[in-house]
């Protein structure tokens, strides 16, 4: 058993920042004596998961759901999550390409000079988006 301070920097965490998760009802302490939050292992290891999920830029919400949700429930916000970062990383790839393109571009203002990128920003006044153009990119 932990104290809360020690606990809490065990996992690299503020102190506050365990109540804030206690307050959460993602941890709880396993007793308290003298006022003060004592954490056993599975509570320090529900933390470290936590950290991971925080660490990953992952929501809380999947944490929760992974920590204490019935088996069908967490594995559907895990799907969800997998979805909602496919599509994050789709867009980074794309802003990527966008960025390589622009670098490599001889022109010293790409915006009103390159030829393919102010093509692009025309197509993007006539009504077509973003998504449209990338889709197109990428199926050429």
């Amino acid at each position: 058993m932990r104290p809360i301070g020690e606990a809490a920097r065990t996992v690299g965490l503020s102190p506050s920042a365990l109540r804030y998760y206690e307050q959460r009802g993602l941890v709880s302490p396993a007793a308290r004596r003298a006022g003060r939050r004592w954490y056993d292992t599975a509570e320090l290891r529900r933390l470290a998961f936590i950290q991971l999920i925080h660490q990953l830029g992952l929501p809380l919400t999947t944490a929760a759901a992974m920590l204490d949700e019935p088996d069908v429930r967490w594995r559907e916000e895990a799907e969800a999550q997998i979805a909602r970062l496919d599509a994050l990383i789709a867009r980074a790839r794309g802003a990527q390409a966008f960025l390589r393109h622009t670098v490599t571009c001889p022109s010293e203002h790409p915006v009103t000079e390159c030829p393919d990128l102010v093509a692009t920003l025309d197509q993007l006044l006539a009504g077509r988006t973003v998504d449209d153009l990338a889709d197109e990119h990428r199926a050429r």
